[in-house]
């Protein structure tokens, strides 16, 4: 069963709303990150296989080359898998 509530409500809005900003892929991938582990950490959201896999992929994705950057393909990988967490909020 999906959480409920309105800290669910609050941490779905301010993650979404965190996807929708303008920036670099990569930095708004970090901050959904962290927003989604504040969210599991305070128990405002709980946390579901799709987005278990989904922040997995994204830490992997943003996994820095020996030089410190972030290639395009991350970056890309990155976008498509913001689409599954935002399809995968709304069970969270």
């Amino acid at each position: 069963m999906p959480s409920q509530g309105a800290d669910a409500d609050r941490a779905r809005a301010v993650i979404r709303a965190a996807m929708e900003e303008k920036g670099h892929t990569a930095d708004i991938a970090r901050r959904v990150l962290a927003l989604l582990e504040d969210a599991f950490a305070s128990g405002a959201l709980q946390r579901t296989d799709l987005l278990e896999r989904a922040v997995a992929d994204l830490g992997a994705a943003l996994t820095a080359d020996d030089a410190g950057r972030v290639g395009g393909k991350s970056a890309e990988a990155a976008r498509l898998i913001l689409r599954a967490v935002d399809r995968g909020l709304d069970a969270a």
